[in-house]
């Protein structure tokens, strides 16, 4: 077989109905439009009008509130961080965000990183991040590492 010779399976695909190419094909002279009216002229979109009733999205009050100042971390856990260690892609010396980065423990730095404490780490790590649960680095203190907070 070769690249030339490929296609589909027979019924896999279907062409697409020509409209608006004479009577005889089935879809001729208004093109499946109907007649006169707004929607059978061309450039008309009437997205979400109802007729003038009030529209849906106007009768339905607004809810809830989007915080501009929330932040939001990429979250790191104990677990995680050992298994990255064990697989030899991070130094447990030296810990960063930046590092957190290079060896895909996580994909965005969003507005900081913030360790928590799922799992346990057993080898002595230091770590540098945005923020930290109260558990993660006492279970981090507790293997002989060290927890860094910046800013």
């Amino acid at each position: 077989m070769k690249l030339n010779e490929l296609k589909n399976n027979p019924g896999a695909t279907k062409d697409r109905i020509r409209v608006g190419r004479g009577i005889g094909s089935g879809k001729g002279k208004t093109g499946g439009r109907g007649v006169k009216g707004q929607k059978s002229r061309s450039g008309v979109a009437v997205n979400g009008f109802e007729g003038g009733q009030m529209p849906i999205y106007r009768r339905l009050p607004k809810r809830g509130f989007k915080n501009p100042f929330a932040v939001h971390f990429a979250v790191v856990n104990l677990d995680t961080i050992q298994k990255a260690i064990d697989a030899g892609k991070l130094d447990a010396a030296a810990i960063d965000v930046d590092a957190l980065l290079k060896s895909n423990v996580i994909s965005k730095k969003k507005d900081g990183v913030r360790l928590l404490a799922r799992g346990a780490v057993t080898s002595a790590v230091t770590i540098s991040v945005n923020s930290a649960s109260k558990a993660a680095v006492e279970a981090v203190e507790k293997a002989g590492g060290k927890v860094n907070i910046i800013a």
